[in-house]
């Protein structure tokens, strides 16, 4: 594969180089729900239709609200399914880790794609969500990379064919245009059929009022026990956020970036506590006897 058509990676937020020939490029797909996730079967077969060059690495159960941890208490075990198809017993980002710095170490992948996610992760999801560490770690590892997740209303199922049939055209446009080191995409399709879809809406990431909710029990030997039960109460779907994008069945699309410092802080702080020594109690200027016991200060 020529330069152009490759990405530039190792060492970390190496500078890709857009835009990614997909056809001659090497994808890598993963997830957080798992090898035999009905999503990931879909991103396989977008991701088949991109490229002649497709590797799987997925965990071997299901991962969901992993965020971006690594298993660092066991070894991980690599299972090989068939060709270019291997279940991890680990996290998202074991996965990702493992496929890029073991199994494809001397012939990195050009794109990462994450998903399709059982459920849409905007607003704080993105916190929580394996589908998008999987992105993360990628993008931390100089590798360019989507998540792509399906919304569904709560008692229905998932529209599989919005992503299906929508997330090809979105990649490819994406690549084409290009996106800087550090960043990753996060897609989320609305959950409505296909065709129903209004546009593909570029927004910022929401903020929802409460968080998950916590449902108490107590079980047949009388212990107390807890589940997080995840039921969300009503979105802020503020104009120009990822909620309001998926309320108006658009796709919605985030650029997020790995670096989580808030500047305008820093600036503030700086103009409080940078020129100023740190205060401390008196008693620390005191200077203490280091007399050896059984010794007499003379």
């Amino acid at each position: 594969m020529t330069q152009q058509g490759r990405a530039a990676r190792r060492p970390g937020f190496g500078a890709p180089t857009w835009p990614l020939d997909l056809a001659g490029a090497r994808i890598l797909v993963a997830n957080d729900d798992g090898i035999d996730a009905p999503g990931i079967k879909v991103l396989e077969s977008v991701a088949h239709a991109l490229s002649r060059d497709v590797w799987v690495v997925a965990p071997q159960e299901e991962q969901s609200a992993a965020g971006h941890s690594l298993t660092l208490s066991r070894p991980l075990r690599i299972r090989e399914i068939t060709d270019r198809r291997f279940a991890v017993d680990g996290t998202p980002t074991d996965c990702v880790m493992l496929a890029v710095n073991h199994l494809l170490r001397d012939h990195p992948p050009d794109l990462v794609l994450s998903g399709v996610n059982r459920g849409g992760n905007v607003g704080e999801d993105v916190t929580y969500s394996g589908t998008v560490a999987a992105a993360m770690e990628a993008t931390l590892l100089g590798v360019p990379a989507i998540a792509l997740s399906q919304d569904v209303m709560p008692g229905e199922k998932p529209h599989w064919e919005t992503a299906e049939l929508h997330a090809a055209d979105v990649i490819r446009r994406l690549v084409g245009a290009g996106w800087p080191s550090g960043v990753l995409i996060n897609v989320n399709f609305p959950a409505v059929p296909p065709d129903a879809v209004s546009r593909v809406i570029v927004s910022r990431q929401g903020r929802r009022k409460t968080g998950n909710h916590l449902v108490a029990g107590t079980d047949p030997r009388g212990r107390p026990y807890y589940w997080i039960a995840g039921l969300r109460p009503e979105d802020e779907a503020l104009t120009g956020t990822d909620l309001a994008a998926l309320n108006h069945r658009g796709i919605a699309l985030t650029p997020i970036q790995m670096d989580m410092t808030h500047a305008p802080t820093i600036r503030t702080l700086a103009g409080v506590l940078a020129h100023s020594a740190p205060r401390s109690s008196p008693a620390s200027h005191r200077r203490k006897s280091r007399t050896a016991p059984g010794r007499k200060r003379k």
